[in-house]
C-alpha cells in the first residue's frame, strides 16, 4: 500500500509506503498526479518517507512503478527520499541518470531538511550560480 498526502498549497506530494508496493498503487497515484498536472504546470516535489524500502509485491508492480516514473518524471522538479538503509542511500545516484527530477536522500532524522530542500526554488538557485 502506498499512502499519499497531497499538500497542494506547497505543491508537494508526500508518499509513505506500507508493505510491498502493488501495481494498483501506481494506477491510483497516476490518477492523482495527472489530475493535479491538468491544473498546474509542474509538481514542485515528492517526498517519499519510509523506514526502509519495502520492495514490490510482484514483477507487475515493478513494471507499473517504472511506467509511472517514465510518464511523470519530466513534470516533477525534486524528489526527496527520506529513509534509512542501503537502498535509500544509492537510489538518488542511480535515479539521477534516468529522471529529470533532482533526487536527494535524507536520513529519517533529517526529514525537516528534506522539506526545506523541496520548498527551495531551484530556478532561483540556478540563476544565482550563473
Amino acid at each position: 500500500m502506498l499512502n499519499n498526502e497531497f499538500r497542494q498549497n506547497q505543491e508537494i506530494l508526500l508518499l509513505s509506503p506500507e508493505g510491498p508496493l502493488e501495481a494498483a498503487d501506481f494506477t491510483k497515484l497516476a490518477g492523482l498526479v495527472d489530475a493535479y498536472l491538468a491544473r498546474n504546470r509542474k509538481l514542485r516535489g515528492v517526498l517519499i518517507k519510509a523506514k526502509s524500502f519495502p520492495g514490490w509485491k510482484d514483477f507487475g508492480a515493478l513494471l507499473a512503478h517504472l511506467k509511472f516514473v517514465k510518464a511523470h518524471h519530466q513534470d516533477i522538479e525534486k524528489v526527496a527520499v527520506v529513509a534509512d538503509g542501503a537502498v535509500a542511500n544509492v537510489m538518488p545516484n542511480i535515479a539521477n541518470h534516468f529522471v529529470h527530477a533532482q533526487v536527494r536522500h535524507f536520513d529519517l532524522e533529517s526529514e525537516n531538511a528534506a522539506w526545506v530542500w523541496l520548498k527551495e526554488n531551484g530556478e532561483l538557485q540556478m540563476n544565482q550560480a550563473a
